[in-house]
């Protein structure tokens, strides 16, 4: 899902996967996943409830999903570079 996003941000698309590498930039930045530099989805939260609401499928489940997906992400990226203490 991280990945698909950076590929899609670096292409400058704007994908639930894209929306989702917005919302993590701090930590990706921090990290060395993500370039400071590169160009992220502005609203990314309200972007990607849109977008999940243009599929036609429930958008508060999908957008609850994910967001719960990427913080689950976050979290382990936060172990794996500074340990459990950190968390």
């Amino acid at each position: 899902m991280v990945q698909e996003g950076l590929v899609a941000l670096r292409a400058g698309l704007r994908t639930p996967a894209a929306c989702l590498v917005s919302m993590a930039r701090p930590r990706l930045v921090r990290a060395g996943l993500l370039d400071p530099s590169l160009a992220t989805v502005a609203h990314a939260e309200l972007e990607l409830y849109r977008l999940l609401g243009a599929t036609g499928s429930n958008a508060h489940s999908r957008f609850n999903a994910l967001v719960g997906r990427l913080v689950r992400f976050e979290h382990a990226l936060d172990r794996e570079l500074f340990g459990p203490s950190r968390i």
